[in-house]
C-alpha cells in the first residue's frame, strides 16, 4: 500500500540569522520562524491533509515548529536529528567545507572534529524514517527534521541539486511517497 510522507525542515532560527552551524545544539525559532510554522500549518488545513502520525527530532526548535503546524500528539526521535558537527558546533557557516558538484555532501570532513559523516547521517535518517512509514497506522506522516538530515537522507531518494536549487528554505516540504521500503520523491513545497 503505498503511503506518504511530508518531510518537513524546522522554521528559522536565531542560529539561521546569525549564519551559526546549529547541529545537535539548538536556537530558538524567530518570529520569522514562526510565522512560517504558522503558514505551513495552514497549507495543511487548507489542503485538508490530515496526518496519522506526526514526529521531529528532539531539538527543540523541531519541536516548536510541529506544535505551531499541528496540535496533534507527537514523537521526538534522536534518529530525526541534524547531522553532528562536533567542534563546529556553534561555529560560523563560513567555516563548512564547499561542497562541490561531484561531492554533493560533506562526506567524512567533520569526522577528524568529533562530527557526523554524511553516509551515517543519511543512514540514521533513512532507517527511522522506514521504522515510522512501516507502521501499520501510519498511511500519512508529518516529521520536522533539519536541513543536512533532510538532504542527506534526500541523497538517497532524490537529486540533491534540484532540491537545494528549488527554493529550499525553512519550513520547506518534501513529499515522499513510500512503498515496499521505498521512498518517491514527489514535490517541495516552499513558502
Amino acid at each position: 500500500m503505498k503511503k506518504t510522507l511530508y518531510l518537513m525542515r524546522h522554521g528559522q532560527t536565531l542560529f539561521n540569522i546569525l549564519h551559526k552551524i546549529q547541529g545537535w545544539c539548538d536556537s530558538p525559532l524567530t518570529d520569522v520562524g514562526i510565522q512560517q510554522a504558522k503558514v505551513a500549518g495552514q497549507y495543511f488545513k487548507d489542503n485538508h491533509i490530515n496526518f496519522d502520525a506526526a514526529y521531529c527530532s528532539t531539538a527543540e526548535r523541531s519541536s516548536d515548529t510541529l506544535e505551531l503546524v499541528t496540535s496533534m500528539p507527537y514523537t521526538r526521535l534522536k534518529g530525526l536529528r541534524e547531522m553532528y558537527f562536533g567542534k563546529f558546533e556553534g561555529e560560523h557557516e563560513y567555516l563548512n567545507p564547499k561542497i562541490s558538484d561531484e561531492h554533493k555532501h560533506y562526506g567524512n570532513f567533520f569526522v577528524q572534529y568529533g562530527g557526523e559523516d554524511s553516509q551515517t547521517t543519511q543512514n540514521r535518517v533513512n532507517k527511522t524514517l522506514t521504522d515510522i512509514m512501516n507502521k501499520d497506522s501510519n498511511n500519512t506522516v508529518l516529521a520536522v527534521s533539519h536541513a543536512g538530515a533532510i538532504m542527506n537522507f534526500s541523497g538517497r531518494w532524490a537529486d540533491p541539486d534540484m532540491i537545494r536549487h528549488s527554493g529550499f528554505t525553512n519550513c520547506s516540504i518534501l513529499k515522499f511517497s513510500f512503498e515496499n521500503n521505498k521512498f518517491t520523491f514527489e514535490d517541495i513545497i516552499n513558502f
